[in-house]
């Protein structure tokens, strides 16, 4: 990581790494000061090492990612089908869309394809098929 630049919030939390050149962008508009030195010039500017931003950023959505239901976030919790156990490649409504079944932790599993179209749009029960887990939201972030 050595052409990075770590970025403090205001109040110096971590934020980010951005690159030596978006680093000295933020410099040149001066919504940042540096920090720590890494040692030389770019320019003129010391090399920094650390930035800190000038105005507080508000973090919110740094930390909303584990309650967003997604797709990838439904494989990843997951991770194999729900149906047979083998590889999930997409997801699949408990409930179809087609019968008001929305994106919720508690109506989408992983599924793999072959699985997906025998449920096609019926429940699970009414394919003849059993969940081999049951749908939660999780406690903890499976997305990074």
């Amino acid at each position: 990581m050595d052409g990075y630049v770590l970025v403090l919030n205001a109040s110096y939390e971590p934020l980010q790494r951005v690159s030596l050149q978006h680093a000295i962008k933020m410099l040149v508009r001066e919504v940042a000061v540096i920090e720590e030195e890494a040692g030389g010039t770019f320019g003129p500017f010391p090399r920094p090492k650390v930035l800190r931003l000038v105005r507080y950023v508000v973090t919110r959505w740094m930390h909303r990612r584990s309650d967003l239901c997604t797709k990838s976030a439904i494989k990843a919790r997951d991770k194999n089908c729900a149906y047979c156990g083998g590889h999930a490649d997409t997801v699949d409504h408990i409930i179809p869309r087609s019968r008001g079944g929305t994106l919720t932790w508690d109506n989408a599993v992983a599924a793999c394809q072959k699985c997906n179209h025998r449920k096609a749009n019926r429940t699970p029960d009414e394919a003849g098929m059993t969940l081999l887990i049951v749908p939660i939201r999780p406690t903890h972030q499976f997305v990074a």
